[in-house]
């Protein structure tokens, strides 16, 4: 079966006000794609980016009752968009995946265009070679990292060799040298196809596509053109990433707003030797997945510690047993007696409630945090939970730009909505450590400051904060002197044994 046929794209008029919003995500976007064209789609964190990308694919969430989400006309190859018609690839890859392994998952495209079993695999192959997915066709997906999940939902789009690939940040989660091949594989891979891709990183793409689209913060369209008369009219009222301009500087945040309800003095966290062995329960044997080996770390309160490392290298692991939420298989981490308050000192053996008083998590996929059906709410769950004001929790509302949200679905929210509430969500209880994954993916200038201020000002306060990233503005940001970071290779601390401590956090120069 050969790969089809490029198609056009064509919007007209397509306005989407998801349930419970104040006003429309996208309001009468009007856009044509010539068969072939390469377009890269940008603009502010919640312009509605993501839901232009469903609307192409046909994919469309209704409201509660039935009623249509959305007005307009959205064709592909002129007729109306519809499942199937294009290649999509989520913002979060863990919403495609739907097999154990990474060859299966791979597979699923392919097997339901009824190819030959030797054609299904040989894309299998291909697609995992152009998306860098080099962890095997064996390897049990609920072991891989987050970006070894991005890269593996992006095989399974290019498995399909649709006419359109619609792609949503396909590099977001990845280390630098890692995003530049995946982007370089994306390319290539769409030859002779429509492409449309979202992403913050406008300076890797913008030489290879030939026009940038972007939406402004209230869903409309703000320019649209070559992407060297785009970007030099210096479109997105400050909140892009243009190339060249300057790191954005970390929002002031109101003294005291995030103190701890418990104040730690010294290392909150210490931790010898810890080893990670994962083991897949169930049916089908799988070989033991070594994730972490002899690691030490300390973490101090008043800092922030940047866990550091490529792409599978063990950081969301480390994270997850310093947030007691994972035992280790070796080694030993104790919480200082601060910390622990009459408690055993291993965080692991903590129940919830102890847990949830004393750290907050922000988890790599957002959506495992949320449990309450409106974004305020979902804001002060925690600490509600715990018997603690709400009044922090509204004031972060307002500080991360999701006020207008408020009564909206967690999970209709964006990807960069999402990990903002997230991140509300564990700082609004107090915690005296906190611990983020990935907090800055999918932000734009304006809420990138902002969330790297809640970092800086949350260890001002006297937290100690941990937090996972590939983000080199962020770990600037958070550890200017460069000493504080723990860099992980292939599950091992690299480059000595316990450092000094971080430098400690004030206000932003």
């Amino acid at each position: 079966m050969a790969d089809a046929a490029p198609l056009a794209l064509r919007v007209r008029g397509l306005g989407v006000t998801p349930p419970g919003a104040a006003r429309p995500v996208l309001a009468g976007v009007d856009l044509d794609v010539p068969a072939g064209q390469r377009v890269l789609l940008a603009g502010p964190s919640g312009s509605g980016k993501s839901t232009l990308l469903r609307a192409l694919a046909g994919v469309l969430e209704e409201g509660p009752d039935g009623e249509p989400s959305a007005t307009g006309e959205v064709l592909v190859g002129g007729e109306d968009a519809r499942p199937g018609a294009a290649g999509l690839l989520l913002q979060d890859p863990q919403d495609a995946v739907v097999a154990t392994t990474a060859g299966r998952d791979t597979a699923f495209g392919p097997e339901n265009l009824a190819l030959p079993r030797e054609e299904v695999w040989r894309r299998v192959a291909a697609a995992h070679a152009a998306a860098r997915f080099d962890a095997g066709r064996e390897r049990e997906v609920a072991t891989l990292s987050g970006g070894e999940r991005q890269r593996l939902a992006l095989a399974g789009v290019l498995a399909l060799a649709p006419g359109v690939l619609l792609l949503d940040e396909p590099t977001s989660m990845l280390d630098a040298p890692t995003a530049a091949a995946v982007r370089a594989a994306v390319l290539h891979a769409a030859a002779g196809r429509t492409l449309v891709v979202v992403d913050h990183d406008l300076a890797g793409w913008a030489p290879h596509v030939d026009r940038v689209v972007l939406l402004d913060g209230d869903g409309h369209l703000a320019a649209d053109g070559p992407p060297g008369r785009v970007l030099a009219a210096g479109a997105g009222g400050g909140e892009l990433w243009l190339p060249g301009t300057p790191d954005p500087r970390p929002a002031d945040v109101p003294d005291g707003l995030l103190a701890p309800h418990l104040r730690v003095d010294g290392d909150a966290l210490t931790g010898q030797g810890l080893g990670l062995v994962r083991r897949r329960r169930g049916l089908r044997p799988a070989p033991p997945a070594s994730v972490l080996t002899g690691v030490d770390v300390r973490v101090p309160a008043g800092a922030v510690t940047p866990l550091v490392g490529v792409s599978g290298s063990g950081k969301s692991s480390l994270l997850g047993v310093l947030a007691g939420l994972t035992r280790p298989t070796t080694g030993e981490l104790r919480a200082a007696a601060g910390l622990a308050r009459g408690l055993r000192p291993q965080p692991w053996r903590w129940r919830s409630r102890e847990l949830a008083a004393r750290a907050g998590w922000v988890p790599q996929a957002p959506e495992h945090a949320f449990v309450r059906a409106a974004a305020r709410a979902e804001a002060a769950a925690t600490a509600v939970a715990l018997g603690l004001p709400t009044t922090r929790a509204d004031a972060l509302l307002e500080l991360l730009g999701l006020a207008h949200r408020a009564q909206v679905d967690p999970f209709r929210l964006s990807g960069g909505e999402q990990r903002r509430l997230a991140l509300l969500g564990a700082l609004a209880a107090g915690p005296a450590v906190l611990l983020a994954d990935e907090p800055s993916v999918g932000q734009d200038r304006r809420t990138w400051s902002v969330v790297v201020g809640l970092l800086r000002a949350a260890a001002r306060d006297g937290a100690a904060v941990v937090v996972s990233s590939h983000d080199e503005r962020l770990v600037r940001a958070v550890d200017p002197v460069g000493t504080g970071a723990v860099r992980l290779h292939a599950g091992r601390r690299v480059a000595g044994g316990v450092p000094a401590a971080p430098v400690p956090v004030g206000r932003a120069s």
